[in-house]
């Protein structure tokens, strides 16, 4: 590891390493990315709110919820998911088996949190 500001600490890179599934390498190497990647841009992202508040603005400071919200949306709710099926099943959306099962699967899911 290098000491540039933008390396995660070695305490960190040791929870990612633990919190990886044991015993499958490419696993392990594509979960320990992401969570790099993903430390990453949550670290670029301060620095630009940082940035914003250090400019002392009034019209700067306002941006950083937009900001945060543009760079780090949240991911659709099962109902949007469930939505989104339905309408590539209107729409006969689907060129796999698997598509479609998945649909399946996401709708079943959308349906069992539903209140009787």
């Amino acid at each position: 590891m290098t000491d540039h500001p933008i390396t995660p600490p070695p305490e960190l890179v040791q929870q990612w390493w633990e919190s990886t599934i044991p015993g499958i390498e490419t696993s392990v190497k594509d979960q320990l990315c992401t969570q790099a990647a993903q430390w990453g841009a949550d670290q670029e992202l301060e620095a630009c709110c940082e940035w914003l508040r250090w400019q002392n603005l009034v019209t700067h400071c306002a941006l950083i919820p937009s900001l945060r919200a543009a760079r780090r949306p949240k991911p659709p709710s099962l109902k949007e998911q469930a939505r989104d099926a339905l309408g590539r099943f209107s729409t006969n959306a689907h060129t796999h088996a698997s598509q479609m099962t998945e649909d399946f699967d996401l709708l079943r899911r959308a349906l069992e949190q539903l209140d009787d």
